[in-house]
């Protein structure tokens, strides 16, 4: 069987009439139908369709990209409701190429910060950076190189309520759709977790739980350690236990030194969290309880 190997950053233009239908609920006869029914009825072209039940959960996921160049987005939203309400469905129907509002949350490692900046500064992802906010001021010129809004936002116990107040005061105003943990050393609270449940995606080694606190990789070179990964994940309340979105690994061996693995590591935790942002933006994934569905 073949195997389908997806392409990680496609750069291919699309039309500003291709739309992607993202839906969820539960699983029972006629759902496939009912949406290729409304799609036929308004001439809409499917250019990807891929879907998922979950046999443990009997939940139904879909994601349907296809071309209306007749119809607008917000009659195409209109005309849909009837067939979500009729079958219990959570939507979204979003234009394939409107660019999510994006805040980036970074501390003293500006790897993933780099890394992203540069990607969405070459078009591969489908984002606008509304700001990058950190909590000390070391990546502030790399920010400004790009002409993104840069806000030193300090983080002390006893000013954390405060900080954590302007960062979601910052969400609304720049009317974010995202943010992105990309290496902030701040644990937020369970409040604010809360409210940006589902749009907030954090990145860590894969050393945890076994090597906890400082210096991780020093700790899985003693260990010998083979292999170092980075996993890309929702952030819950549960600190580094959110749903998993992505992960990957590269190997090393017992030459490899404590520095190198730190190098080794940022890189795949850039690679992993670009992905995992990339992901989300082109609507991808669907919680799936402590699960994440991903339609690549």
């Amino acid at each position: 069987m073949k195997q389908h190997v997806p392409q990680s950053f496609p750069m291919t233009p699309r039309s500003g009439h291709v739309y992607v239908l993202t839906l969820a609920c539960d699983n029972h006869f006629g759902l496939v139908h009912a949406v290729s029914t409304w799609l036929v009825a308004h001439r809409g072209n499917i250019t990807d369709s891929q879907q998922f039940d979950d046999p443990a959960t009997q939940r139904f996921f879909m994601r349907v990209e296809f071309e209306a160049p007749d119809v607008a987005l917000e009659a195409l939203r209109s005309s849909f409701v009837g067939v979500a309400q009729a079958h219990a469905m959570s939507w979204q129907l979003v234009a394939a190429t409107a660019p999510y509002r994006t805040l980036i949350l970074v501390s003293k490692f500006g790897h993933c910060l780099n890394d992203l900046l540069f990607r969405h500064s070459t078009g591969v992802l489908n984002i606008d950076i509304a700001g990058v906010v950190s909590n000390h001021r070391d990546y502030e010129r790399l920010t400004s190189t790009y002409d993104v809004p840069f806000h030193h936002v300090p983080v002390t116990a006893s000013t954390k309520p405060a900080a954590e107040t302007r960062l979601l005061s910052l969400v609304e105003t720049e009317r974010v759709d995202l943010v992105v943990l990309a290496r902030y050393m701040q644990v937020l609270s369970d409040e604010t977790c809360s409210k940006l449940d589902g749009r907030i995606i954090n990145i860590h080694h894969s050393f945890l739980p076994s090597f906890k606190g400082a210096r991780p990789y020093h700790q899985a070179h003693d260990r010998g350690v083979k292999l170092i990964g980075a996993t890309a994940h929702y952030v819950t309340p549960a600190l580094d236990e959110g749903p998993i979105i992505e992960q990957d690994v590269v190997r090393i061996d017992h030459r490899t030194t404590p520095d190198e693995m730190v190098q080794a590591g940022r890189d795949v935790e850039a690679r992993v969290l670009a992905q995992a942002v990339r992901w989300h933006t082109e609507s991808r994934l669907f919680l799936d309880r402590s699960r994440v569905v991903v339609f690549d």
